[in-house]
């Protein structure tokens, strides 16, 4: 019901109140976690004729031409040219020739954006492609299970993992297992990678050690090497300043399509839902405004913080906020720690919502 709302200390400003994160537990359909595999808002637009390979990088340039070929080759029937798999067969047919590629280079060198042209360029229906972060992979998994999981995936033509996480044997076990079945039905494979934890050179990860990690499933990917500028991570970004408890919840009750919510109250709403629905409890947002906004007080809740990041990043959620600023948000304990680069990456994208917010506010 609509009616004019007061915020303490101020006038009637909007004519309903903000929505809240907490108040979502939204029930996402198999297919629709399917469907969203595509590449996020960011990448809509980018092609192979817009990526701008670096002169001094030949390495760059013939990333595009090796990728458009692939791309081009995987037109029509399965890559393993027996169309629909045989699910009757004893056996399926070993597939000719290596059905994955991986992209491997430093930061900077432009993988994603090669990684969701490849997607856009494939010549098939949207729905016979599928494109999406290791986490998302791991999180569909756990969703649907797995054998419907190889079900859903095994029409498919192109499957792109992006961030190919190798921090947790367990999930790498998962996921190689997932890609064998697929290989064995004729999906095409495309892959981008993590840091392993505690490597030389973190700017980069080495092809030698996803094709070790990945055990069986290396013969079915080739390494395809981007040069460029290694942009090593040089520290935390620095996070703009909060804002006051007030001045959030003023800009949250004056944006129509806000959320607004206590920081403590949705990472305990988090813990309730499957991070498969992250995206979904998401639908419709124009700003996300947090108050009382600390430190994540464990490890689970912090991986799960992450995964909310990647969601409201891909979507171009602002986010604004009260309390410890960004970079305050994981103890120095888990920045050394295993999963240090996913919270090197939430701090990083957090941060830039938050710049994106600052227009929210009155000043």
């Amino acid at each position: 019901m609509s009616s004019s709302t007061a915020v303490p200390g101020q006038s009637p400003i909007a004519e309903t109140a903000p929505l809240s994160l907490c108040a979502r537990e939204p029930h996402v359909p198999a297919d629709r976690l399917v469907a969203e595999m595509v590449p996020p808002p960011r990448f809509d637009s980018v092609r192979f004729d817009t990526y701008v390979p670096d002169p001094n990088q030949p390495s760059q340039v013939e990333a595009v031409t090796v990728l458009s070929g692939f791309a081009a080759g995987l037109g029509g029937a399965h890559a393993t040219g027996s169309g629909k798999r045989k699910w009757f067969s004893k056996k399926p047919a070993a597939p000719a020739a290596p059905l994955g590629v991986y992209l491997d280079g430093g930061y900077g060198v432009g993988k994603t954006h090669l990684l969701a042209s490849l997607w856009h360029a494939t010549p098939a229906a949207p729905s016979l492609k599928a494109f999406g972060t290791f986490v998302e992979l791991t999180n569909l998994v756990g969703a649907l299970g797995f054998q419907q999981t190889v079900q859903t995936l095994s029409g498919h033509r192109l499957l792109c993992i992006d961030e190919f996480e190798l921090d947790d044997p367990g999930d790498t076990v998962l996921v190689s297992s997932l890609l064998s079945r697929l290989v064995e039905a004729g999906v095409a494979l495309a892959a981008t990678s993590n840091t392993l934890p505690g490597k030389l050179g973190e700017g980069r990860f080495a092809a030698a050690d996803f094709l070790r990690e990945i055990q069986g499933l290396s013969s079915h990917f080739r390494p395809l090497r981007i040069d460029g500028e290694d942009y090593r991570h040089r520290g935390l970004p620095e996070a703009p300043a909060p804002y006051s408890d007030v001045q959030v919840t003023q800009a949250a009750y004056a944006t129509e399509g806000a959320s607004l919510d206590d920081f403590p109250s949705l990472l305990d709403h988090l813990a309730r839902v499957h991070p498969s629905r992250y995206g979904a409890l998401t639908d419709g947002l124009r700003a996300v405004c947090l108050t009382e906004v600390q430190p994540v007080p464990d490890q689970s809740t912090a991986l799960r913080l992450v995964v909310l990041a990647d969601r409201l990043y891909d979507r171009e959620v602002p986010v604004l906020a009260s309390g410890v600023p960004f970079d305050k948000l994981f103890s120095e304990e888990m920045l050394n720690g295993g999963y240090r680069k996913k919270y090197f990456r939430a701090i990083s994208r957090l941060t830039a919502l938050a710049r994106d917010a600052k227009g929210l506010v009155a000043q």
